[in-house]
């Protein structure tokens, strides 16, 4: 029977796997340096096109939430445009006083992706 669904044990390590470093050496370290002990590279040259496949998947995910933090101190100026337009005194309190409980949490979701570091490409989270 074929495999359909993927190994989140192994999308993890693979996940955490540094390729670049692969192909350069021939050996397998995580992301921080560590080299994958012998049971670790065992499950890694067990993964199947769907574990790769959901690999794949997650990456896509995680480029899409960097461009979106790098994006995000334009897109809040977007967001805030509308608000801005409507205000005699125009300064972030006055704009966030006037949004809606949606618009807020639009607004939140925004300056946080403003003001926090990008978080790292982990398994799972994206």
């Amino acid at each position: 029977m074929t495999q359909r669904v993927a190994r989140p044990e192994i999308v993890a390590l693979l996940c955490d796997a540094n390729f670049k470093h692969f192909l350069r050496t021939g050996t397998w370290p995580h992301l921080d340096g560590r080299l994958f002990t012998t049971e670790e590279r065992t499950l890694i040259f067990q993964a199947t096109q769907v574990d790769l496949e959901e690999l794949q998947a997650q990456h896509s995910r995680y480029l899409e939430y960097v461009q979106t933090h790098k994006e995000s101190p334009d897109a809040i100026q977007r967001f805030l445009a509308p608000f801005m337009e409507q205000l005699e005194e125009q300064n972030l309190g006055n704009a966030h006083e006037i949004m809606t409980q949606d618009e807020r949490t639009e607004f939140d979701r925004l300056l946080g992706l403003m003001i926090k570091p990008a978080r790292p490409f982990t398994a799972y989270a994206f």
